[in-house]
């Protein structure tokens, strides 16, 4: 047996029968020949794929809530990523299911978020004539603009795991659907830290009523969901959360959505973030010449909308900060002599 083999056989003897077992996967877009050396399991690998990807390193440079903040604390997509993989992972364990196919998951979920985090979306929205959606977007990253136009060419399981993370798509493994309910846990709370840091919410903000369910602290609520999720999901056999604590988590998000991911003060730079995209898109779309060299083959296929799309998606907001300003603002006069 190979090592492969032998970690696939290891998941039969101790993962929960409702597990997605490594060698019952649905495959791949493109066959693979098999390598006698592999010491990996097919989601195993799809984890490296992702991590060792261009757009993954992009993450820590692009906008979770607060769009550049002063400060080496707040959140980025990629602590948000590595806190959501981290959350899925303990759920995913506590219930027998894949955590290497949990991981892929979480990995992938957020590669296709665009810079200044939902406002780029709006404004691509905007621009595109048509929405936008980031998970969308994170399965062509990984199925078509990964490895110039070639993809990673992941597993049945962690594209439709990544596609489903939100929206109305639901994923047909447990583990996808571990990875829904963790991303919302993770987000809504590491944004409230976050906001606290900033100075918009203190914790006595929070109403009494939620905080009586899920804790008076960052590290209760996240304590609190997590339990509750693999306490109930166990008896459940489907990833659930307990009704109280289902309706906290949603009023939680109410409050969210009221307090802070609409605050004027701290959503104050948003409206600039998206003029600036609008302009780099109309400016790409009326100079595709302007367009790296390793996007101009795209422009064949693709087209000029979908390709000028995918490279402003692609861009971390100090990139597209840059590539504004070596546009549209004016350099200074260098005289020698």
């Amino acid at each position: 047996m190979t090592v492969r083999e032998e970690l696939e056989y290891l998941e039969h003897r101790r993962l929960n029968p409702m597990a997605a077992f490594a060698d019952r996967s649905q495959g791949r877009r493109r066959q693979e020949p098999e390598r006698e050396e592999d010491v990996r399991t097919c989601y195993q690998r799809d984890v490296d794929r992702l991590v060792h990807s261009k757009a993954f390193r992009r993450l820590m440079h692009k906008t979770q809530v607060f769009l550049n903040p002063e400060g080496d604390h707040y959140r980025t997509r990629m602590t948000h990523t590595l806190e959501v993989s981290r959350i899925a992972g303990t759920i995913t364990r506590a219930l027998g299911l894949n955590e290497d196919l949990s991981e892929a998951i979480a990995m992938g979920h957020d590669l296709g978020h665009t810079p200044f985090g939902h406002a780029g979306e709006a404004a691509l929205s905007e621009c595109w004539g048509k929405p936008f959606y980031h998970n969308e977007q994170s399965l062509r990253v990984v199925d078509v603009l990964e490895r110039d136009g070639r993809g990673l060419n992941l597993t049945y399981e962690v594209r439709m795991g990544i596609l489903g993370h939100t929206g109305p798509r639901i994923p047909e493994t447990l583990e996808g659907r571990v990875v829904r309910k963790s991303d919302r846990i993770a987000y809504v709370n590491h944004d409230i830290d976050d906001a606290i840091r900033a100075g918009i919410l203190t914790n006595e903000d929070i109403p009494q009523d939620i905080s009586r369910v899920l804790g008076a602290t960052h590290r209760d609520r996240i304590n609190t969901l997590v339990c509750d999720a693999i306490r109930v999901s166990r008896e459940a056999g489907e990833i659930l959360l307990s009704p109280e604590v289902d309706k906290a988590l949603q009023d939680l998000r109410a409050f969210m959505f009221e307090k802070v991911y609409r605050n004027p003060i701290a959503k104050g730079e948003e409206q600039k973030a998206k003029d600036m995209l609008k302009q780099l898109y109309e400016y790409y779309v009326t100079h595709p010449e302007a367009l790296p060299e390793d996007f101009q083959p795209q422009l064949t296929f693709d087209g000029m909308e979908r390709t000028v799309c995918d490279y402003i998606a692609g861009m971390t907001d100090n990139y597209a900060v840059d590539k504004y300003t070596e546009i549209f603002i004016p350099a200074g006069w260098n005289v020698r002599g």
